[in-house]
């Protein structure tokens, strides 16, 4: 028997992010004394307090703090629920890809190429992401596929396949220290400023915050920090970088990832053209000739 309804959860989440019944009541549209009574009511049924009431202010219980961290997951599964079960009878549909501006290591024109050509194919909206939120729009059903980096994207709870893997290099200022150097070891950048990008957990490096990689070479030319990243990321490399080979950094993988409960044939089908696209070789990437990336 399900014992809270979703609009009660949405009550409940809706207090325990504001900690203000006034507040929450004007988010939720509703009267402020109806509020508090759908809250006394869905303590009553649970048989725990949620909430500590005082003349000043409103917090959490330990029962309260775990209803707002489920509680939130069961809403974004209703939620996905509602709009794949909506898109799985809408026969035009579009499929939606989201990834990192410039994170596709080039394959993207080709399975776009390849899977045009299946006979149900349909239209694909490109979605850009923020810094690290791909994996929230595959989870919360805001896109069907997705470009992520692994091991730097969270591929917990999705379904995934390997679309290409390589090597992972360091981005100096031309005139730095390691700048001439064949091969380097990540040792070797103790000590030196690493970004802090914006919005991933356990990214905190020394240097500035940056959101993307264009962020990155910039601060990496005027001397403001180094990085190391999947070589086909700074392909080809700008005037004032130098990009060098890190021989034990562990390599990098380009995954095609979707919901794992996802079983629609929109999406069966594109996986099938992603991986028909795919290099031949997945092995360590190598610049191209036309890419050659040195010391500027």
């Amino acid at each position: 028997m399900i014992e809270l309804e979703t609009r009660e959860i949405e009550y409940f989440i809706a207090v325990a992010d504001e900690l203000h019944f006034g507040r929450a009541a004007v988010r939720l549209s509703i009267a402020q004394p109806a509020l508090s009574k759908a809250i006394r009511r869905i303590e009553a049924r649970l048989g725990v307090p949620l909430f500590v009431r005082s003349s000043r202010q409103v917090s959490l219980t330990p029962a309260g703090e775990s209803l707002r961290e489920h509680g939130r997951h069961a809403l974004n599964a209703v939620g996905a629920a509602v709009r794949n079960a909506r898109r799985a009878g809408d026969i035009e549909a579009h499929l939606r890809l989201v990834l990192k501006p410039g994170c596709d290591a080039g394959l993207l024109s080709g399975i776009l190429a390849g899977y045009a050509h299946r006979p149900n194919a349909r239209r694909v909206d490109i979605l850009f992401s923020g810094p690290a939120d791909r994996t929230d729009f595959l989870r919360d059903g805001r896109a069907d596929v997705g470009l992520l980096y692994a091991p730097f994207d969270d591929l917990g709870g999705l379904a995934h396949e390997t679309l290409y893997t390589e090597s992972r290099v360091a981005i100096l200022p031309s005139g730095h220290r390691l700048a001439g150097r064949d091969t380097l070891r990540m040792s070797d950048l103790d000590g030196e400023p690493l970004p802090r990008w914006k919005g991933v957990p356990g990214g905190d490096g020394t240097g500035p915050e940056v959101a993307d990689v264009v962020q990155l070479v910039d601060m990496v030319k005027v001397g403001r920090m180094v990085g190391v990243l999947p070589r086909s990321l700074v392909e080809p490399m700008k005037a004032g970088v130098a990009c060098v080979p890190v021989a034990d950094a562990p390599p990098s993988r380009l995954v095609l990832a979707w919901n794992a409960q996802d079983r629609r044939p929109l999406v069966a089908s594109f996986v099938a053209a992603a991986l028909e696209a795919k290099p031949h070789e997945t092995g360590i990437a190598r610049p191209s000739p036309g890419n050659r990336i040195s010391p500027q």
